[in-house]
């Protein structure tokens, strides 16, 4: 019986929500049975959520304590080994799927396929290419393992009305010690996530510095949204790179998709391109991120961030 084995994301308290957009593109395979794998020192709580993600057939526990930190060399042994019973294992196409399925796919001694967005048949698909201007379909050899990353931006997250069981299992690999986790430095922030958000607020160069970034900021917390920017926004000081939205930073696809003073570079656009709703302002009325925008506004953005505020608040 062929199965699918989508390894879990997580941040040791919750799954990230890149899990349930995963599960959504395996069910998207046809007549293949969908277990998830939870790595983790403690992985109770873990297992319970995954458990209720809608068309999975049960939950692999891996409890170790050299899984408490998300290394790609620790858990990639362990991935490798319980692959043996799958005909494909799928990732999301995060930083943490990036950093894993390829170390999973070479000791498998197979080829990674990235960033599903359409699946046609079990071993054919659809993945951007060219920054997004160009969509190809690849064809997987189908007598070998297939090792994939999913597009999360492409689908949507799964229902969480399922039922499955959980399996403690232990892998019995080599666990390699030459590299070790020291720490990790994020940006603390009490916004919703940008990549999850439903809601994003966007502002590029024409903001003019890091203290006009605050009616970015101020315009989001009103809405309830996460807040990105440009390259050029990040290049110029006014952000942290953590925020950028591109084809070099984070790609989302939010309900709604705020764009200001963002000229609309290829490479942002391919970030966003799965929005719902694109809104735009920007003076300069040839700017590209018009071509793409579902709602446009030329104007001054230190004018028209206002008025939409007093607007929604009324």
């Amino acid at each position: 019986m062929s199965k699918i084995l989508v390894i879990a994301e997580h941040d040791s308290k919750t799954l990230n929500a890149s899990t349930a957009k995963c599960v959504s593109c395996a069910g998207t395979f046809s007549g293949l049975e969908i277990d998830v794998a939870v790595f983790s020192t403690n992985g109770e709580s873990l297992c319970t959520e995954a458990a209720k993600l809608q068309g999975i057939r049960k939950v692999l526990r891996v409890d170790a304590p050299v899984n408490g930190d998300p290394l790609a060399a620790v858990l990639a042994p362990q991935v490798a080994e319980l692959a043996g019973e799958y005909t494909h294992v799928l990732g999301p196409s995060t930083t943490f799927g990036k950093d894993l399925m390829p170390r999973v796919a070479a000791l498998l001694g197979v080829n990674q396929v990235s960033d599903i967005m359409e699946v046609l048949g079990n071993h054919e698909f659809r993945r951007p290419i060219y920054a997004g201007n160009a969509v190809l379909t690849v064809k997987a050899d189908d007598n070998r393992k297939l090792v994939a990353t999913v597009r999360t931006a492409s689908y949507k997250a799964c229902d969480t009305t399922g039922e499955a069981s959980t399996e403690s299992v232990s892998p019995q690999c080599e666990i390699p010690t030459h590299t070790r986790y020291v720490e990790l430095k994020a940006q603390a922030s009490d916004r919703p996530d940008l990549q999850t958000a439903s809601r994003v607020v966007s502002g590029g160069r024409a903001l003019g510095s890091a203290e006009s970034f605050e009616l970015i900021y101020d315009f989001a917390d009103s809405i309830g949204a996460g807040v990105g920017a440009s390259r050029a926004a990040v290049d110029a000081g006014y952000v942290p790179n953590d925020m950028q939205v591109g084809q070099t930073g984070k790609i989302i696809a939010p309900d709604i998709y705020f764009a200001f003073g963002i000229s609309g570079a290829i490479q942002h656009l391919t970030g966003i391109k799965d929005a719902g709703t694109i809104v735009a302002v920007n003076k300069d009325a040839e700017a590209p991120i018009f071509e793409v925008a579902d709602i446009g506004i030329v104007g001054d953005l230190f004018e028209v961030i206002p008025a939409l505020k007093a607007k929604l608040a009324t």
